[in-house]
């Protein structure tokens, strides 16, 4: 009975070892390629729940990233678990990833200042062109009211008939 125990302590120790590789698929999805879906394919899921123009949400993006590097879902998976075994391969592949979703993130966050900036200034130079205008208004009012109470003055001196 001992001796049962041990054997099956000793096999369960062996069988729990994560040191398993797959064998490479025949229609492996190379690394800089895997990169690319990985991060499409992060963008999409967060995606899901931003609304739409049409104030849609809940859209599932995944089939359009895989339709975009005509691969299926799959084939994806197959490869994912390849790299998944080869763990320094996947997280180099997530690295790029990251670090290029980083990137963009800087360059899509300067745009937006810039947008901003330009935004705020042909706001702030519509607001002067409106009290120009605003003040044109105003002086040529009140010239109209000085030329009409001209006007009237100049009529009531006027000699009655």
């Amino acid at each position: 009975m001992k001796k049962t125990v041990y054997f099956l302590l000793v096999v369960m120790l062996f069988s729990c070892t994560s040191n398993t590789i797959l064998e490479k698929p025949e229609d492996l999805i190379p690394k800089d390629t895997m990169s690319l879906v990985i991060q499409e394919l992060m963008i999409a899921s967060s995606a899901k729940f931003i609304k739409t123009k049409d104030m849609q949400k809940n859209i599932n993006y995944m089939p359009f990233v895989y339709n975009r590097f005509k691969i299926d879902s799959s084939r994806f998976q197959r490869s994912n678990l390849y790299y998944m075994s080869k763990i320094d391969d996947y997280i180099k592949i997530f690295d790029n990833a990251k670090t290029s979703l980083d990137n963009q993130k800087s360059y899509y966050d300067k745009l937006k200042k810039e947008m901003d900036s330009i935004r705020k200034d042909s706001l702030t130079k519509i607001k002067k062109e409106k009290l120009v205008l605003d003040s044109i208004k105003r002086d040529s009012i009140k010239k109209s009211d000085e030329l009409n109470l001209t006007k009237l003055d100049s009529v009531k001196t006027l000699p009655d008939f």
